[in-house]
């Protein structure tokens, strides 16, 4: 009976920690909005510089999303054992 218990404990923990990997996808979100939004308003301010903050944009989104794809790679890991 106590193993039955254990395992029902242990599945909730796999689904909260799930959770919690999610909470990181909302920061990088957050992140590449930032990035985003930051990048629009240089170019605003001073359109010749385009080139150069596109570059550095691109980078940061595809840093920041790395994350948000790490942390869906753990919370499917997670789920599978």
């Amino acid at each position: 009976m106590e193993h039955v218990a254990n395992t029902g404990i242990a599945e909730a923990a796999k689904y909260i920690a799930a959770g919690l990997c999610a909470l990181s996808m909302i920061g990088a979100a957050w992140g590449v909005a930032s990035i985003w939004i930051a990048a629009i308003n240089n170019v605003g301010r001073n359109p010749s510089v385009k080139g150069d903050i596109n570059v550095y944009a691109w980078a940061g989104f595809a840093v920041t999303e790395a994350i948000a794809l790490y942390a869906l790679v753990i919370a499917i890991l997670v789920i599978m054992r």
